[in-house]
């Protein structure tokens, strides 16, 4: 049996934790904790402080393990740890948010120092009614034309299915060349 890991990066509230948690075959195992500063806690009550964890059979031979990063800069020093050994990652992007999107590139080319692998970037919360189109955060994070830059909503199973299929196909390209 193969196995392909996958790490889920991206800012602060950007849906990583809901994206595999929409998708994982098993109960993810999360580490998240309260938060305590005002500014975040106007966002969302918790955080990922280590990781996010999530697990998908795709078929008998191929196993997906999904990683989540935290999105706050002060626990990146999980992301190094994180990023060991993985075969692509997804950068998400809340597309309703536009004050995150330095942070996501900033994110972006973190990982891609990290590691050469394939990448694609999901542009997620494409049911806000503020979310900016994805051709339209292609060219607000400078993303070049090949890289994949899909619409995304991370509570949709079907939506984070196909975001991982296009990271899955770009995985299994390199590997052929």
């Amino acid at each position: 049996m193969q196995t392909v890991k996958m790490v889920i990066t991206g800012p602060f509230s950007a849906g990583k934790t809901e994206f595999i948690r929409s998708i994982s075959e098993i109960e993810v195992v999360s580490t998240e904790r309260e938060i305590t500063t005002a500014a975040e806690k106007r966002q969302k009550d918790v955080t990922t402080v280590a990781m996010d964890f999530g697990r998908i059979t795709v078929d008998d031979d191929l196993v997906l393990y999904l990683f989540g990063t935290p999105g706050q800069r002060r626990f990146d020093f999980m992301w190094e740890i994180l990023a060991e050994g993985m075969l692509g990652f997804v950068v998400m992007v809340d597309s309703s948010k536009p004050e995150t999107f330095r942070e996501a590139k900033s994110i972006l080319e973190t990982f891609r120092a990290y590691a050469p692998t394939p990448y694609v970037v999901a542009a997620n919360k494409q049911d806000h009614p503020d979310a900016w189109a994805a051709e339209d955060l292609r060219i607000a994070l400078r993303i070049e034309e090949g890289v994949k830059l899909l619409p995304c909503v991370a509570k949709d199973k079907e939506s984070v299915k196909n975001v991982l299929l296009e990271l899955l196909y770009s995985i299994l390209e390199e590997m052929e060349t």
